[in-house]
């Protein structure tokens, strides 16, 4: 019965369904360290006796430092997984860096915003890391009429997955004594080693039932092995890549709108704190977004279906560039609701369809080589954000600019995309493949 049902919803096979069980274990992450209980805890708790807006600073500081890293490891590690086959190795090797340090995240204490950063940047690391591999999956356990809604149901997995286990970290920071916990703060503690828990265990379909994709021997120069090959690629990913103009023009226009998108995803917390905004109404929003996001995660496959998935995403950036100026103008709790809101319209359906539209116009056989380029740009769309945000906030006071700001990303990425020809770039990927 759920096969049917989740088939309905485009996971059509096992494969596809055990793939987008990862979205479902690492969205506890992505909800609970990212976005909602974490950011909160960090700047109320671990920088206790700093001054709030140096608190989100330093967040937004500890953010750039863990995504510049994994932005400069990923187009090796992709290179390095196509070649040695190692895709789902190189993926449990991450997931065990993010599983650990995310765990470990419970012995934080007041005042030691010090160690929580190199915690979160440690973490980080291992999920940023992990995204290379299981992204690079997704043309291989699905056709190309396929993707789009393969794509969009892994986020909205993801959004019901973190959305119940954050519902589960509200109501135990929120009544402690409920549970037998001493205090919120013990109840945040906890939650931290719940996502950890929460993100292995989760995992496990995906390693048991997504096979690995097939090695590329005929590929690797004489006498070199997989090591060697990967950094002896680089330089020949990135010519290959500009080879396929329609991809590369989507990667530069990602790079551009996902930077608003990380921007507004990983500060809204720390943002909501400086403004004054309570935390119960904060995370309470939050947990609102993943419920919401689940059925316009799927309207956004549907939407792709029937007018592509280009004009899909055209209709996402609109949405974001109101959502920013909301958040310049927002200083109550029911804007911040209605920011939430529109946020979980769009977020999903954007990112998921991004993912498959590039997977579209790639050759399957260069999947990890190429899709950790896509993570390069993605890492460093989350860059360029957070830093804008610690470089206003130190020298104007406020994040209330970088957040109008924002709006910029998405007007000249909007207009770059509009420039790619996804039909030509799919038909160059697909010819790629014949070997033509």
């Amino acid at each position: 019965m759920a096969g049917g049902w989740l088939a309905r919803l485009g996971l059509r096979t096992r494969e596809q369904r055990a793939w987008a069980t990862y979205d479902w274990a690492n969205s506890a992450f992505q909800c609970t360290i990212i976005t909602a209980v974490f950011p909160i805890y960090f700047t109320s708790v671990a920088s206790k006796g700093v001054p709030q807006a140096t608190a989100t600073e330093h967040f937004a500081t500890a953010t750039t430092i863990a995504l510049t890293i994994i932005a400069v490891l990923s187009p090796i590690l992709g290179a390095y997984a196509d070649y040695a086959g190692a895709k789902k190795r190189l993926l449990a090797v991450f997931l065990a860096i993010g599983v650990v340090t995310t765990a470990a995240m419970y012995f934080i204490g007041e005042g030691e915003w010090k160690f929580a950063a190199v915690l979160f940047i440690i973490a980080n690391i291992g999920v940023s890391g992990s995204f290379v591999f299981y992204d690079s999956l997704l043309p291989h356990i699905a056709r190309a009429d396929e993707m789009d809604r393969v794509s969009s149901a892994g986020y909205a997995l993801g959004y019901l997955g973190g959305g119940l286990l954050l519902t589960v970290n509200l109501a135990w920071i929120l009544k402690p004594a409920w549970f037998g916990i001493p205090d919120a703060g013990v109840a945040s503690r906890l939650s931290f080693v719940s996502v950890a828990i929460w993100w292995l265990g989760f995992s496990i379909p995906m390693f048991r039932h997504v096979p690995e994709p097939a090695v590329r021997p005929s590929d690797l120069p004489a006498g070199v092995g997989p090591v060697g090959a990967s950094f002896r690629q680089l330089g020949a990913t990135v010519r290959e890549l500009t080879r396929y103009r329609e991809a590369f023009l989507m990667l530069i226009a990602f790079l551009i709108y996902n930077d608003g998108i990380g921007t507004i995803i990983r500060m809204a917390g720390p943002y909501g704190k400086e403004i004054g905004l309570p935390d119960d109404a904060l995370i309470t929003a939050f947990v609102m977004v993943q419920f919401v996001g689940i059925p316009f995660a799927f309207a956004f496959g549907a939407l792709a279906g029937r007018i592509g998935a280009k004009p899909s995403v055209f209709i996402a950036l609109m949405v974001y560039v109101i959502i920013s100026i909301i958040g310049y103008f927002m200083d109550s709790a029911w804007e911040f609701w209605l920011l939430s809101f529109l946020v979980a319209m769009v977020q999903g359906g954007s990112q998921a369809l991004s993912r498959s539209l590039f997977a579209s116009m790639i050759p399957k056989q260069k999947s990890s080589e190429f899709f950790g380029f896509f993570g390069v740009f993605e890492k460093f769309a989350g860059v360029m954000g957070p830093a804008l945000f610690a470089v206003t906030v130190r020298y104007t006071g406020s994040s209330r600019n970088a957040i109008l700001s924002v709006i910029a990303f998405f007007v000249i990425g909007a207009i770059l995309l509009w420039k790619v020809d996804v039909e030509r770039g799919q038909q160059m990927a697909r010819a790629a493949e014949l070997g033509h």
